[in-house]
């Protein structure tokens, strides 16, 4: 489940993680409120505009049809409130949204960090996820954060650095001391980062994160070290854990198809192909789809029933695909192990019935448990299905229906 900015840095401060502090908006005119508080609070007279959506490069962003770009420096309340309203309602286009874009519908007004002081400041990088080749947790970081760390591992790799955390035990001090070696701190500075890195990893557990994401990590001028971004992934599958957190979820950052086989317990993921498919079982799923490309089609979704499923579960995943404008042929491809075939029809004749004339051609690959009840089942509805018994001969009628 992602999280907003703002969201994150709350979940971090319990952790005792120092963070760039802010107020989250909706308006124009409560944007120009926060900022008065952050005055007071801090004494500066610049504040930070953020735009909230679930995606990176906001800074470079823009709101599409302006240059108003989707993060913002303002110096009274007047030029806040000015900010906030290009922002707000606004659909912001960056590097990771594509052309479609975002809908920001709130704002983050926070606290300037890059006030004049004894010391240079710093803009660092460290992220928290798992290292799956290596089964351990990784602190990935360098000296070079801001908007351009992507550039910066595909052409200096060697300024990115890597500490790997033992399953199950907690971040060591000294490789808390050894992140902050290798970041060139000293003195208070030094001292803070391995107070924060410690903090950093205690949340990413403690949260049952998949990801924590700090760009940029902020060495202030007086040796602080922030917070100023945070992009946070909990693990959807420990959320049973944290009912608390289940209230974060933004529905209106995720694709409404999504949302929908998410009430089903489907597994669900939009794709941009052609062709729709209906399978049980992760690693069935990915050789259809593999399958589907062979053959000159375009997977439409990735789409998993699952092995608890039942009629109601196959109908509501086979409205989700026909949904689906671009949805040439639709392949039902389920081996009937868990789940019983004849329950998979019945979903399917359901639907079929329910929605009427369906002109999308269904391929139906027939295996396992009551398969012989399930092609009887679909024989009398009347229900025009092309069967198949092998992949290949699957993979020939989407090609025939793809390229008609």
């Amino acid at each position: 489940m992602n999280l907003h900015e703002y969201q994150a840095k709350e979940l971090l401060k319990k952790y005792n993680v120092p963070v760039q502090e802010g107020i989250p908006v909706d308006t124009p005119e409560a944007a120009a409120e926060a900022y008065k508080q952050l005055k007071v609070q801090f004494g500066n007279e610049f504040a930070v505009v953020k735009a909230q959506i679930h995606a990176g490069g906001r800074g470079k962003g823009k709101i599409r049809g302006t240059e108003q770009n989707g993060v913002k420096v303002g110096k009274n309340s007047e030029d806040i409130k000015t900010i906030a309203g290009n922002i707000l309602g606004g659909v912001l286009v960056t590097i990771q949204t594509g052309a479609a874009g975002k809908l920001v519908n709130k704002v983050l007004v926070a606290q300037d960090v890059y006030y004049p002081g004894p010391n240079p400041i710093k803009e660092l990088y460290l992220s928290i996820l798992l290292d799956r080749a290596t089964g351990q947790n990784v602190i990935i970081y360098s000296t070079e954060g801001g908007m351009d760390i992507e550039e910066v591992a595909h052409n200096t790799p060697d300024k990115i650095f890597k500490e790997w955390v033992f399953p199950g035990g907690p971040l060591q001090p000294f490789q808390a001391r050894k992140i902050a070696f290798n970041f060139g701190l000293s003195g208070e500075a030094f001292k803070n980062m391995v107070k924060f890195v410690t903090s950093l990893y205690n949340a990413y557990v403690g949260l049952d994160a998949s990801q924590v994401e700090i760009n940029p990590l902020f060495k202030t001028s007086d040796e602080k070290i922030i917070a100023v971004d945070c992009k946070m992934i909990l693990d959807d599958n420990a959320l049973m854990r944290h009912p608390e957190l289940e209230g974060l979820r933004d529905i209106t950052e995720e694709d409404p198809t999504e949302v929908e086989a998410s009430k089903f317990n489907l597994n669900f993921v939009k794709l941009d192909g052609n062709v729709g498919c209906m399978v049980n079982g992760a690693g069935l799923a990915m050789a259809s789809m593999d399958m589907i490309q062979l053959s000159g089609g375009e997977p439409a979704h990735f789409l998993d029933v699952g092995g608890t499923a039942n009629a109601q579960t196959v109908e509501a995943g086979f409205r989700i695909i026909l949904k689906d404008p671009k949805v040439k042929a639709i392949l039902i491809n389920i081996f009937g192990g868990i789940v019983r075939w004849d329950r998979v029809a019945q979903g399917v004749i359901d639907a079929y019935q329910s929605i009427g004339n369906i002109k999308v051609p269904i391929i139906v690959r027939l295996q396992g448990t009551n398969a012989e009840e399930a092609k009887k089942l679909i024989e009398e509805s009347g229900l025009k299905v092309q069967s198949a018994i092998l992949l290949s001969e699957a993979a020939a009628l989407v090609n025939k229906a793809v390229s008609a």
